[in-house]
């Protein structure tokens, strides 16, 4: 009985991913990479930035104690 629900889970899966889902073309899959690569370099300096001024800010903290 088990196996027959296993062999009916990997058919079903089977059948919805290749009629039912719908999958991005090249050049969508292209712009999204671009995207994502764009909004991670400018996520990665404004963490950057936070650090550097984070960094200077108790520098100048720890000299005044």
């Amino acid at each position: 009985m088990a196996k027959n629900k296993i062999a009916e889970y990997v058919t079903e899966s089977y059948d919805e991913l290749i009629h039912k889902v719908s999958w991005p073309t090249w050049s969508e899959l292209q712009n999204s990479a671009v995207v994502v690569s764009i909004a991670s370099l400018i996520i990665a300096l404004v963490v950057f930035l936070m650090d550097e001024i984070f960094q200077l800010g108790l520098k100048q903290f720890y000299l005044l104690f």
